[in-house]
């Protein structure tokens, strides 16, 4: 649901989506997914998304039809030049290979080829299948690990990663930025500046510039 959400956000501004890497979930729906969004100040406006997503509704996958509560996590870091490394020991990573899993032509299932890169000192985690070859996922896998340390890195002044992770540390009740209500109302209220659109669907469809206009205008970064 978020990440429709976000696809149709990124396409009533005429940004370009790429999808990177999806995990289907062992139950239902999407464990996780990475898009690319490419536009005119897109991380500028989308940074302040970053953080724990809480929805409140009737479950479709609760036979009795019980009003179920779930949380999702979601991070925005900058694309970063091709040219840009970070200083990286190998000993530092941990690459695993694994069977691709979406859609993307013939080649997909006959061969290894996603990538999954895992940062052990920061427990950092990047995969990319998109791309035909394991090379290009690789690359492609590595260029979003520099992303990721160098918004760490940009932020050193921390003390702990657990302080720039912030909001999104913790994927729990209390830790939200933003509640969707879809049962026995609808709603959806930022927790960070207050503002909120009863017309739920509404926001599940893309509308979010109240929600980021808002988060701007306090400076939330």
């Amino acid at each position: 649901m978020l990440m429709r959400m976000y696809v149709r956000y990124c396409e009533n501004r005429g940004w370009g989506i790429k999808l990177i890497d999806s995990q289907p979930d062992p139950e239902a729906g999407i464990k996780s997914a990475t898009l690319l969004i490419e536009g005119e100040y897109a991380y500028g406006y989308l940074k302040v998304e970053r953080g724990v997503h809480r929805l409140v509704r009737i479950s479709p996958y609760n036979a009795n039809g019980k009003r179920q509560t779930s949380f999702a996590s979601v991070d925005v870091v900058p694309e970063l030049p091709e040219d840009f490394t970070v200083d990286i020991d190998e000993k530092d990573l941990r690459v695993d290979t694994y069977r691709s899993s979406g859609a993307g032509g013939q080649h997909v299932n006959k061969t290894d080829s996603a990538i999954r890169i895992t940062h052990l000192p920061t427990g950092i985690v990047v995969t990319c299948q998109n791309e035909r070859s394991q090379l290009q996922n690789k690359n492609y896998a590595m260029r979003m690990l520099y992303s990721k340390l160098y918004a760490i890195a940009v932020q050193e002044h921390k003390d702990k990663i657990s302080d720039i992770t912030g909001d999104h540390s913790q994927i729990t009740w209390g830790s939200q930025i933003r509640n969707y209500f879809l049962h026995p109302y609808t709603l959806v209220k930022d927790a960070r500046t207050g503002f909120e659109i009863s017309n739920a669907n509404a926001v599940l469809d893309g509308d979010l510039d109240g929600f980021i206009n808002a988060a701007l205008n306090e400076g939330i970064q």
